[in-house]
């Protein structure tokens, strides 16, 4: 499973500009729509294109292993019977 980090990323994005960062700056800086961003935040296994990682790694100022990681699938995932 892909698991996005945009949390961890706005929260970083706080303390170092010392201020609150809501989802709508993020939404209006990076030009991702915002139910998107939401979606992205609260949906577990939530799919979306490379454009968007693109934009909010700019946004973000940074790579695509800092917004993004692989978790892979545990054992509920893949029964011992199914393979």
């Amino acid at each position: 499973m892909i698991r996005f980090k945009l949390g961890e990323q706005i929260e970083k994005k706080q303390f170092q500009e010392g201020r609150h960062v809501t989802v709508q700056e993020v939404a209006v800086g990076s030009g991702v729509n915002r139910m998107t961003l939401s979606k992205i935040l609260n949906q577990r296994g939530y799919s979306t294109g490379t454009d968007i990682v693109d934009k909010l790694c700019r946004y973000f100022s940074c790579p695509v292993e800092d917004l993004i990681e692989h978790l892979p699938d545990g054992p509920a995932d893949h029964p011992a019977d199914a393979r």
